[in-house]
């Protein structure tokens, strides 16, 4: 796996990645950026809910469950002193469907914390506090 990440000005910079696709990320003004994309911390942030909403996904698809949407909402907590690593990442799954069972849920988020997800399995073996939840929306 390959990236590249270019500085544009201030603090803005485009990264592109091994499959050929591009994101702005920029800082905040008082630290010299524009605000024209998110930060490099909220890409991390963000990169690990996708990592782990594509198992969940993936795996109450195989299990042929009727998910028509899957929100992960994620809150993070950092270190005050520098470096301000996430201390504490907790992730809310809210899974909507047509007569979704609450064991696939479960099973699918607990296979994606424990097993699957590179990202938040990696970031909880560096020390931070990765807690998951869920919550089911019947359509």
């Amino acid at each position: 796996m390959k990236a590249s990440v270019k500085w544009t000005d201030g603090r803005q910079f485009v990264a592109e990645s091994g499959s050929g696709h591009s994101v702005v990320i920029d800082g905040p003004p008082d630290h010299g950026g524009r605000n024209t994309g998110p930060r490099p911390m909220e890409m991390l942030l963000m990169g690990m809910g996708a990592c782990t909403s594509f198992d969940v996904l993936e795996i109450l698809e195989k299990s042929r469950a009727g998910v028509t949407d899957c929100v992960a909402s994620i809150e993070a907590e950092r270190a005050d002193t520098v470096p301000s690593v996430f201390t504490r990442i907790h992730i809310h799954f809210t899974v909507s469907g047509r007569n979704l069972k609450e064991s696939q849920v479960k099973r699918a988020v607990e296979l994606s914390a424990e097993k699957y997800c590179s990202a938040s399995i990696m970031l909880a073996k560096g020390g931070v506090e990765v807690t998951h939840s869920y919550s089911i929306v019947d359509d």
